[in-house]
């Protein structure tokens, strides 16, 4: 049996008073992935370089400072 027929028995087991929970669920779950354009992956490269080599600033406290910061630069 298929992970899809499994599913299929499955709901007919649950009480209506749930079926709410698993829709929503379900619908969340039927979003197709998105795959990431160039720029992010590029982006994402340049990160996973940055973590490697210990290069790039780290910033660590409240959002709000970081916001400042970014405000002021």
């Amino acid at each position: 049996m298929s992970n899809r027929e499994l599913a299929k028995q499955l709901i007919d087991q649950i009480p209506e008073s749930k079926m709410y929970y698993i829709v929503s669920y379900l619908q969340g779950a039927a979003v197709p992935e998105e795959t990431p354009n160039a720029e992010t992956l590029e982006a994402m490269a340049e990160v996973q370089d940055m973590i490697e080599s210990g290069t790039g600033e780290h910033f660590s406290g409240p959002t709000s400072d970081f916001l400042a910061m970014l405000a002021e630069g």
